[in-house]
């Protein structure tokens, strides 16, 4: 039986990024199988052509998403294939959303460790890409792989796990798409597990002040600052009966109390561009409080947006802005189809002096001779790289200029 897969040129697919910032220009394709997917590679390949796979499209990073070439949309590659109770293991298809896979596995009593502020990216892109949450303790949706499939860049089926195969599956872990396509995924999980959310609002420094000892007390916490009132919300997530009672000089606006694929992640009725930077956990308050001030002397006028204060463990994935460090995440939003890139190119600096890593599927301005300093293991991703995708077939333009050779 000839493998399915469908040219989607000409249809009503999305022309753009979530955000519509990065346009589509490329024939796009979902595959309905591994085997579909390779001979598209194959055929790519063969004829000198280049191949990006896009998840859902929630990423704002034009070299990630951008070709003139071909696009993937792993979107039918979905759904929980197999899962082993006993050792909290499930395989996965790889465009599985992290909601579908969320309430999936919950009526199986398992869970993801964490959630992102969102969850409409598939867990095949939130893994690629360095997608995370908040919590001292907790690392980032990439360190739950375990295990994967993948076409490679000559159309090859491999199978690799932690096992056997440990640094490959340290490259995979926050790959962006450059060793392959993956189809299926092997995740760690968590038995389900509720969480109670409650969320504070108080002034700034009140706020900052406290951020480390809460950030020390709850399982997730980040702090939202917003610069035309200059109030923060903390948003402190714990197991019921293990929530602090109070916070200093704050009111509880809101409290629920759930499932964590229900409370964790808020869905985003408003589109919007983002920045956001990963310091070394001492750098964040520093960081932050510079951030404020420039925004307050600057931009106050033209952005209402939230700026997103987070905390992520370290890892050891090769390209994970969290490698081998803990780190604070600092993000800023503007409202889509707004200029952003005024504001965006004025604080990019201010993290950069801190010491930062940008996050790879948001905006950023940095290339291949800055990133390359930026990551002690970089040499090892090229050296899978050219192992996995020897002729660079999933290299478009955009790739190049981030991870030139």
């Amino acid at each position: 039986m000839q493998a399915r897969l469908h040219d989607t040129s000409g249809t009503d697919l999305p022309a753009t990024n979530w955000s519509g910032s990065v346009p589509f220009r490329a024939t796009q394709w979902v595959p309905e199988s591994e085997e579909a997917l390779s001979r598209i590679v194959r055929t790519t390949r063969e004829r000198g052509g280049v191949i990006r796979a896009i998840g859902a499209g929630h990423s704002s990073s034009a070299p990630l998403l951008s070709s003139d070439d071909t696009l993937i949309r792993t979107t039918a590659l979905a759904g929980i294939q197999r899962v082993d109770a006993s050792t909290r293991e499930a395989w996965v298809g790889a465009g599985t959303t992290l909601d579908e896979l969320g309430h999936e596995l919950l009526k199986k009593k398992l869970g993801l460790c964490n959630y992102g502020d969102v969850d409409v990216q598939t867990i095949g892109g939130a893994i690629a890409t360095g997608t995370h949450g908040s919590g001292r303790r907790l690392r980032n949706l990439a360190t739950l792989l375990i295990g994967a499939r993948i076409v490679t860049g000559t159309g090859e089926v491999r199978e690799f796990s932690i096992e056997r195969d440990p640094q490959v599956i340290r490259g995979l872990r926050v790959s962006l798409g450059a060793l392959g396509i993956c189809t299926s995924l092997r995740l760690e999980l968590e038995e389900a597990y509720q969480l109670h959310r409650r969320e504070w609002c108080l002034p700034f420094e009140p706020a900052m002040a406290q951020f480390d000892a809460i950030a020390d007390i709850c399982r997730n916490v980040d702090m939202y600052w917003y610069p035309r009132s200059d109030e923060v919300k903390l948003r402190t997530l714990d197991f019921p009966g293990k929530v602090p009672g109070h916070v200093e000089s704050a009111k509880l606006k809101k409290e629920e109390c759930g499932w964590a694929a229900d409370v964790l992640p808020r869905t985003r009725e408003l589109k919007f561009e983002e920045l956001e930077y990963a310091l070394p956990a001492a750098a964040g308050p520093a960081c932050m409080r510079t951030v404020r001030d420039r925004v307050k002397a600057r931009h106050r006028r033209e952005v209402a947006w939230r700026v997103l204060y987070r905390t992520v463990a370290a890892d050891d994935a090769y390209l994970s802005p969290a490698h081998d460090r803990d780190i604070v995440t600092i993000s800023l939003h503007h409202n889509a189809g707004l200029p952003y890139q005024a504001y965006f190119s004025d604080i990019e600096p201010i993290f950069r002096a801190h010491d930062g890593r940008p996050h790879w599927a948001k905006k950023h301005s940095l290339t291949a001779d800055a990133l390359r300093q930026l990551y002690p293991k970089w040499d090892d991703f090229m050296s899978l790289r050219q192992q996995l995708d020897p002729d660079d077939v999933f290299l478009s333009p955009g790739m190049r200029s981030l991870l030139r050779k």
